[in-house]
């Protein structure tokens, strides 16, 4: 393995740097923080493609006769490595995504009756032999070159050394030129599959259900989508989002046609060592630029009944899942409701920890947890067919899960809010919230919009 401390760039630099490779992920802690907003990563060019779609499962375009979490293993397994103190914990591995509807080949649930816009692959990951890694905190960045996928020692070895070399010289050229436009998108271009009278029936749908005794809660999104202006880059666009929304567990992703943008403020599952922890999401108020005005809003975000039983709700759910996987008696909730502020909005975080068991993997945990019980509800599988009824469409991206699984047993993953599909020539986001029997339809419609301001504001600007 050839590691190299190389001099300090921006993320987004070197991100730049390497698009013209092919195959871009960038894990990107735009808002800083000491743990949460601590790394950031950036892959390309990847030697291994697994990608599930349409009930199959294909490895380099091959089909495999696994499923999803077996494939995903099989081929973590046979690139394991040990993880190298002192480095940020992703030191090479997939990157990649589990869309919400990669959650019905977990469990049997009723289809949408309609894609989002087109169709996306179920899940994506991209095996990576070479990974920039950030540490924001020391301000350093390390090359790790692997040599994957040559196993042979000297083969590795020989191959490690050539592809940094040739990581470094694309760093060295800089950002290429021409690389597209990104123009104003205004307001009245998008389209929504509920206007504010139909989401507010869809609410009360719920709320009926609820006192019915079906679920404790359920989250309904609406989904925005515009047309494209021909030769529209994304990439531009992403640049905008990371500055004006910046997020800790922000991501841009390149796979074929499909394109990622993610702002996610939201943690789902985070792995170091056999350490299990997620950072459930509910309860949202909108910011106030006047600090009074602020922090007036933290303090009744905090003290709201609704929000609070809300989040209690799912902490409970996030404490059932890792109870699954995670050694008896580790669950631990260190954090309950606790203020997390944004750009554009104020919410209320719990944290739930576990220690994974001996006998389990980090498909296990994923197999036990998704999707994130934040944006389902409570039963998870009744709130889900709930949702699949009153929403009728695919979510694709939106609620579900991007991060990594390193070949050394490290894992980090979002949750897909905040976050944009560029696919055939059109924008696609959603925005929803959670809704219980204390709901108000108007405010629950309010706070769709209040979550998506900030995406439509980067979308109507131009300026770089």
């Amino acid at each position: 393995m050839h590691i190299r401390e190389i001099p300090w760039l921006e993320p987004v630099d070197a991100a730049g740097c390497l698009r013209s490779l092919g195959g871009l992920s960038f894990l990107d802690s735009a808002m800083r923080h000491d743990t949460l907003g601590r790394y950031s990563y950036v892959a390309a060019d990847p030697f291994g493609r697994l990608v599930a779609s349409e009930g199959m499962v294909k490895w380099n375009d091959e089909p495999v006769n696994m499923s999803v979490p077996d494939a995903i293993s099989h081929y973590l397994q046979l690139y394991r490595t040990e993880a190298q103190p002192g480095l940020p914990p992703f030191q090479a591995g997939a990157i990649g995504y589990f869309s919400y509807e990669f959650g019905r080949l977990l469990e049997r649930l009723p289809q949408p009756e309609a894609p989002t816009q087109g169709t996306m692959p179920d899940a994506v990951w991209n095996f990576y032999d070479v990974v920039l890694a950030f540490d924001h905190t020391k301000q350093k960045v390390w090359l790790i070159s692997t040599g994957f996928p040559e196993v042979d020692e000297a083969s590795r070895a020989k191959r490690s050394g050539e592809r940094a070399a040739l990581f470094l010289s694309r760093i060295a050229a800089g950002e290429e030129g021409d690389l597209g436009q990104a123009p104003a998108i205004k307001h009245d271009a998008w389209r929504s599959n509920f206007d504010r009278e139909s989401y507010m029936q869809a609410v009360a749908q719920v709320v009926e259900y609820i006192l019915d005794g079906d679920i404790f809660q359920a989250n309904i999104a609406q989904c925005f989508s515009a047309d494209l202006p021909e030769n529209y880059a994304p990439w531009q666009f992403y640049k905008r989002l990371r500055q004006r929304n910046a997020a800790t567990f922000a991501a841009f992703i390149e796979h074929e046609d499909i394109v990622i943008a993610s702002s996610s403020p939201e943690r789902f599952l985070n792995v170091t060592g056999k350490r299990v922890e997620t950072r459930p999401i509910k309860g949202t108020m909108p910011r106030s630029a006047d600090p009074v005005e602020d922090k007036r809003l933290a303090d009744i975000l905090l003290e709201s009944e609704k929000d609070r039983a809300e989040n209690l709700m799912i902490v409970d759910l996030m404490r059932n899942d890792l109870s699954r996987v995670c050694r008896p008696h580790s669950v631990l909730t260190p954090v309950l409701c606790g203020l997390e502020s944004y750009a554009s909005v104020h919410h209320l975080v719990s944290v739930v920890t576990g220690e994974l068991a001996a006998d389990k993997s980090l498909l296990d945990l994923i197999g036990a947890s998704f999707p994130g019980g934040s944006i389902t509800g409570a039963p998870k599988l009744r709130a889900m067919e709930i949702i699949t009824e009153i929403e009728r469409q695919a979510r694709g991206i939106y609620c579900g899960s991007i991060g990594y699984l390193a070949f050394n047993g490290n894992m980090g993953s979002n949750i897909g809010i905040r976050t944009v599909l560029f696919q055939g020539g059109k924008a696609v986001f959603q925005a929803g919230g959670g809704i219980t029997a204390l709901s108000d339809p108007a405010a629950e419609y309010q706070e769709t919009l209040d979550k998506a301001a900030r995406i439509f504001n980067v979308f109507e600007s131009d300026a770089p």
